[in-house]
């Protein structure tokens, strides 16, 4: 082999690491409320996921900046912003809440992402 050949083999195995973690992670939750009663507005919903980190980490918890960047009241459907290092405690306090104003619910986290792009769509239901 010559320099041209070792160099092809090395490039073949070469590994990347991103250098810069993301600063951000987004979540594509739905809120589930079986009994069908009344639906919280943005604010509500807002509360709500505030209160989910409140309860399971106290006031640190409720202290994470999360951002409810949409929200669809139809649906009961939002997509979250949470800075990355708290990212596992909002999907945990999302997960283990089970009642919103004295009815069980539950949060269904359905696409989490550092990349607010990835939740823009799902190619599987896309229509050409």
């Amino acid at each position: 082999r010559g320099p041209a050949g070792r160099a092809m083999a090395a490039a073949a195995f070469e590994r990347r690491v991103l250098r810069r973690a993301a600063e951000h992670h987004y979540l594509r939750v739905r809120l589930e409320l079986p009994d069908g009663g009344a639906r919280p507005n943005a604010a509500q919903f807002k509360q709500l996921v505030v209160t989910a980190l409140k309860e399971l980490h106290g006031e640190v918890g409720a202290a994470l900046p999360v951002d409810v960047l949409t929200y669809e009241e139809k649906t009961l459907s939002a997509i979250l912003r949470v800075i990355s290092s708290g990212f596992v405690k909002l999907w945990s306090a999302l997960t283990l809440l089970g009642f919103y104003q004295n009815r069980r619910c539950a949060f269904r986290v359905l696409q989490t992402s550092p990349f607010l792009l990835a939740l823009s769509g799902n190619s599987r239901e896309l229509v050409l």
